[in-house]
Formats: C-alpha cells, structure tokens, sequence
C-alpha cells in the first residue's frame, strides 16, 4: 500500500506520482475523485481529450445542483490516470460519491466546484510554511515541492509533516470523515481483491487519515450508513487556467496556472529561460520590444535574485520582476503567460449530455471554437460559413446560452455583417445540462425554448422580438407558432402602444429576411393588419398624456415611421401622414404635436411654408410658454441639424425665446437646455455662430454649382457597382 499525497494541480506533484510510479509498477491506482467518475476517468489518455477539462456532476432531476472536478494537464491526477490507462493498468475513483454530496446541496444553492479539493479545517501548506520560517504559503511549497519532483521520497516528507499538521488541529467535519471513511473502504477493497501493490493519489491532507489499519471497517461502515442519495449524471466538459486559479473562488485552485503548467512542461534549469523566450514571443506580437540581449539580461538577473532572496532556484516572483525591470509589458505577461488563457476540448464521442455534444459537433462544422478570452468576431453573412455561424449564435441566444452577444448588425452597421463578442465559460456546459430536456439538438432546443417563451410573454413586443429572435437564427419551426399567437394577440390586444412598438421588430425582421434566405410571407399579414390598427387608433392614443407617456409616445411615433419606411409600406406615404397631421395640429401634448410636426417636415409631407406657419402658432404670443417649450423639445427631438438649415425656422425660435417675459424664461429654461444639450457639439457651435451673425460654414472641398462632367462619372461609378447598364455618353441611362 503506497499512499501519495499531493497538492490538487501542483506540477511537482505530477512529476513525483509519475517517477513513483515508474518504481513502484502498481496494480491498481486509486484516485480521490467523485466514484461515479470512475468509467470517465477512461478518457484520459484519449489525444482529443485536451486538458484543462473538468467532471462535471449533476443531479439528473434538478441540473443546477452540480459540482465541477477540474483537471489541468500538471495535475497530479490526471498524470497518474494517464500513466495508468497507458499501461493498461485498472483505475478507480475512491471519494465521496457526487450522489451523496449532491443530494445534501439545496435546490437554490450555486454552482460549486467542491470535487479535488483537501477539505482541511486549517491551512496545512500555511502552517508547515510558518514553522519554516517563512511568510508566504504558495512560495515556500513551490521551492520545497513543485520546483523538484522527488518521487517516493517527497511523498514520506510530506506524509510526515501532514501526520503533524493535523495532530495539532481540530477534530475533522462530518463531511471530511464520511470522505475520508468513503476512501479507507474502497482501499479496503482494492486489496481484498487481491491486487499486490495498491498506489493512492489523494490530497496530502488526508494521507495520514487513510491507514485502513487505524480506523476499523465497522467504523466507517458505520459512519456511511444511512447516507441521502440521489441519481446523478458525468460528463466531460471543457474547463480553462483562469477558472483553475484560486482567485476564481475554487478551493484548490493555484494562483499561477500557466507558470505552473509551464513548470510542469519545462522542469529543468532552462525552464527560465523558456519562459523569457514566450515571454518574447508575446510582447513582440504586441508591438513591444525584446531582443536577444533582454532575454540574456532578464535571465541573469533572475538568476541573481534567487540567489540575493535564499531560494533553490528563481521562482515566479523573481521571474517577473527580473522580466518587468528589463523588457516591461508585464499586465499582458500576467494574464497570458502566468494565468493563462488556454481552454480545453471535450472528444464529440466522451461522456456529455446529447445537447453539449450536437454543440461540439456545430462549432467544429463552422470553425468557431470556444476560447476561455473575450474575442470579437466578424460575420459576412453573404459567405455560407458567416450565415451558419451567425445562425448558430443566435440559437444559442433563443436558447439561454450566452456565448456570444451581438454587438453591431444588420440596422446598425450594414445589411450583411454582423459583429459579435464571444467567450466561453465554464457555468455555460451546465447551462447546456439544464436545457437538455428541450431537445438533443441545439437546432430543437432553440426552436422548444423559443415557442416556450413566446406562450409566455407579457405582450405584443416581447412577441415580437421572440419572432424576430426566430428568423435570425433560422427556426421555421417556431415561426409559426409564433405568427399565431402573436396574431391572435394583436387582434385583442387594446394597447395601441404595444402596438406601435411591435412593429419596429416586425419590420426589421421582414425587411433583412431576404438576407437571411428566410420565408417571411406569413409575417407581412401581421405587420399588414398592426399597421391599419395603429393608423385607426393612434390619435386617440396620444390624447390625455402627461409628460412620462408623451416621451415614450413621441419614440413610437418615430418608431412607426422608420418601421413603414424600412418595408416601403403604402402607409408611409398615404394613412400615417393623415394621422401625423391630426396630431399635430390637435390638442395633443406639446411634445406629441412637436414630433409629429417634425416628422411631416423630415418625410417631405408639409411643405417647408406650412411646417414654419405651425412652429410660429406654437411659438405665438397667446400660447403658454410651457406648452411651447415642449413643442421645441418634440420638434427638435436631439438633433438641431433642422434649425441649422433652415433659417426661417431657426429665426423663429430666436425671437420666440427673445419675446419671453422673466419669469416664463425662467420656467422654461430647464425643458430647452434638456433639448439644446442633447444636440452635438458640433451643432451646438454652428448654431451659435449664425445666432451672433457669422456665416455658416461651406464644407471645405465644395464650390457653389455643379460640374455636370465631373456628376456624369460619379453616376457612371455607381451605376458599375450596382450593376446597372451605364451609357456610354453620360452614363444616366435608367435600368430596365
């Protein structure tokens, strides 16, 4: 029997439980890991395995109540397993069953990466550090421990000193005696199964709590019986180095996972000095400077600083400074090469729940792997892999899962490109694991959640987007649930509010459906019928408004406008103008009349005449300066581009505020700098140019006529790229 206590994700760990083994040529290897995980454990070894990965275990009936057992490569058990299953030899998982511990974890409690951890009631590594004399935990192991590698000689220090530890501590928890009885009897049955050398890999804590000979069976027995169960699913799932450090919260987490990963891969006396070279690499793909002589100079001086501070060998510490005082850049050395930003992956063929598996299979159809950094991603979606991309993002967003967030699309930035921020997180393969149940595909899960969601919402907007949501990914199957219903509830629903803000999404979607190469037929009749709703009932929607509903009625109107405009509707043009006109010219809120005003002067309804005789009664003598000063704010709506082109309105307004009486400017002052600030500072300095008689500004490179010559070629140009037939004279021939 060969107990091997190691730190969870210590390099010097893995080093030593491999050339122990090599000595040793065990039987059998016993592992402190969750015993379901047993026949998982199976994979490692397995080259599309890439670590770090994590066991993920969840209670099948509530997956939110799950625990996380992370694995890095310089882990000493994934080192040990992988010895093992290399040479054919049996491995088994001894602690704790998931389906014990999870069953005493709450319904509401939060995700907890409670597997792989020591459980000790004290710091051991802090105590054995102090009676060496030394402050800092984390650098005295490293110098004793994961600096060397010593095999079976390392693991008899470190039992002895444990063995102390914990003679001087208080009697272990419940839960770390059901642990450690768990262990004792599945060591107990490894050796009555005959196996003749038995190796054990737990956490050093618990080496001196395992002698099978100290604590009888029918204690332990005893001390398990009676134990809560409930039935829990394994999975493999991708994991990375920020999450394994301990200033994520995990419990054995390290500080430095990608200096230790680095240890583990470069052991020996040049591991410095390979480090300096990374270290190289990445300031130099930074613009940064690092030269042959810096890396001689920072390894030298490393070099030194061990020696100055007492220590075997240059540690992290005077690494980094020896690399800050000579080449800089250390934030970035700190994030990619001490924490690190690697992420692992999962075989399509290891234990995972059928939704996280279609998800592996879709990412590697459209090469967009998942990375533990933030990264920015650039779709154009004319190209067959930017569309499936763009699709896949959007049902991972209908089905609660967010990897990706669009940042700039089809209404902000173009038609064709879509700009996203994506990163994965670890919480994101149990979010694959509670949403399972909606289907095996992420195709179907979306398209179940969606239609879910759509039953459930509040109102017509939230329809809407669900709608929206639907032709962006591509779900014909929920489209036309969703149609259904948000028919239905549009013909009962009396808010011509919800109304008018529906149709904002509804019109987006049916005009880039195109792009999309998505049917959209069965969304016209629906926006049909919403817009002669809203054109019948908008006037008196708008009446009896107070200033909170005015704003929010005021951005439905623009709203209304943009929607008809963006689909080319009849209504543009022939029913929405009428109700602008009753609205302006009715007894509105002053706001409502002013946008409205200000919407019939933008789409060429009113003519120039008509609009400044409505902004003078507004501004006239005999109404209130109140009411005028909200027709100012409606009109001008954040933007004084109006005022600066347009000088008869621009006067008006300048003597309406310079009639203003004392007292009524006082009033009003507050409503006109909330529409004045709002406008841009560019406007706002022109504006007071003309105010104090100075001329407007002609744009620099613009005379004051037009060259036909010069016009001809540029509509010969832009004739070419729109593929229209271009004359060979002049170039305006109109298309066929």
């Amino acid at each position: 029997m060969h107990l091997l206590g190691i730190r969870h994700h210590g390099p010097g760990s893995a080093r030593s439980v491999v050339k122990a083994f090599d000595e040793l040529q065990p039987d059998i290897v016993l592992v402190e890991a969750p015993a379901e995980t047993t026949a998982a454990l199976a994979w490692i070894g397995d080259e599309q395995l890439v670590p770090p990965v994590a066991l993920l275990g969840h209670v099948v009936d509530h997956p939110h109540r799950a625990a996380f057992a992370p694995l890095a490569s310089f882990s000493p058990e994934w080192q040990a397993v992988a010895w093992a299953n290399a040479r054919a030899v049996e491995v088994r998982a001894i602690d704790l069953p998931l389906a014990n511990t999870l069953a005493s974890v709450s319904d509401d409690a939060g995700l907890d990466e409670i597997a792989l951890t020591d459980g000790a009631p004290v710091d051991p590594l802090g105590a054995l550090a102090a009676a060496a004399g030394e402050p800092d935990a984390e650098r005295w192991w490293d110098d004793v421990v994961e600096h060397r590698g010593d095999g079976l000689v390392a693991f008899a220090a470190v039992a002895e000193a444990m063995a102390a530890v914990r003679a001087g501590t208080a009697v272990p928890s419940p839960g770390e005696e059901r642990r450690e009885a768990h262990m004792r009897r599945a060591i107990r049955t490894a050796v009555s199964d005959g196996y003749a050398t038995v190796a054990v890999v737990c956490g050093a804590w618990h080496v001196p709590a395992l002698d099978i000979v100290a604590t009888s069976a029918v204690t332990d027995n005893a001390t398990l019986r009676g134990l809560r169960k409930v039935k829990v699913g394994v999975s493999w799932v991708p994991w990375t180095h920020r999450r394994l450090a301990a200033a994520t919260g995990y419990g054995a987490g390290v500080r430095h996972p990608g200096w230790y990963d680095h240890v583990f891969r470069h052991p020996g006396p040049d591991g410095v000095t390979r480090f300096f070279v990374d270290a190289a690499h990445l300031l130099r793909g930074a613009g940064m400077a690092a030269s042959p002589d810096h890396l001689i100079a920072a390894s030298r001086m490393a070099e030194t600083l061990s020696v100055l501070r007492g220590r075997p060998r240059p540690g992290l510490d005077e690494v980094l400074d020896s690399a800050d005082a000579v080449m800089g850049g250390l934030p970035l050395v700190r994030r990619r090469l001490v924490v690190g930003e690697a992420i692992g992956e999962v075989p399509a063929g290891a234990p995972q729940v059928p939704l996280a598996r279609d998800l592996l299979a879709r990412q590697r159809r459209v090469r967009l792997k998942p990375r533990a950094d933030v990264a920015v991603v650039e779709l154009d979606l004319r190209t067959p892999n930017g569309l499936a991309r763009s699709r896949l993002l959007h049902q991972l967003v209908a089905l609660g899962v967010g990897w990706g967030a669009l940042e700039e699309g089809r209404g902000t930035s173009g038609t064709f490109r879509e700009t996203w921020r994506v990163a994965w997180e670890p919480e994101l393969s149990v979010r694959l694991v509670e949403l399972a149940a909606h289907g095996t595909t992420v195709e179907q899960a979306a398209t179940n959640r969606l239609v879910e969601r759509a039953t459930n919402a509040d109102g017509l907007l939230e329809l809407a987007a669900a709608l929206d949501l639907a032709l962006l990914a591509h779900l014909p199957p929920a489209v036309e649930p969703i149609v259904v219903q948000l028919s239905a509830r549009a013909a009962n629903d009396p808010d011509v509010g919800q109304l008018m803000s529906a149709l904002g999404p509804l019109a987006q979607a049916q005009r880039y459906g195109d792009v999309r190469a998505t049917d959209v037929s069965a969304l016209r009749s629906v926006f049909d019928g919403l817009v002669v709703r809203v054109l019948a009932g908008a006037v008196v929607a708008c009446a009896s408004l107070d200033d909170a509903a005015a704003r929010v009625m005021v951005e439905r109107m623009s709203g209304v406008q943009a929607a008809l405009a963006l689909v080319d509707h009849p209504a543009r043009h022939t029913g929405f103008p009428e109700v602008l006109g009753q609205l302006a010219d009715g007894r509105a809120h002053g706001l409502v009349q002013g946008r409205a005003t200000r919407l019939l002067h933008d789409g060429d309804d009113w003519e120039a005449v008509r609009v400044e005789h409505r902004l003078g009664r507004a501004l006239s003598s005999g109404t209130p300066p109140a009411i005028g000063a909200a027709f100012v704010e409606g009109f001008l709506a954040g933007s004084g581009t109006v005022l600066l082109h347009d000088a008869d309105l621009r006067d008006l307004v300048d003597r309406w505020l310079s009639s203003l009486a004392a007292d009524s400017f006082t009033d009003v002052i507050p409503l006109l700098r909330r529409t004045f600030g709002a406008f841009e500072a560019a406007e706002r300095r022109q504006l007071g140019r003309l105010l104090a008689g100075e001329s407007r500004e002609a744009p620099v490179g613009f005379g004051p006529g037009i060259d036909p010559a010069r016009a001809a070629a540029a509509l010969r140009t832009v004739r070419l790229a729109f593929g229209l037939p271009v004359d060979s004279g002049t170039g305006t021939e109109d298309p066929p």
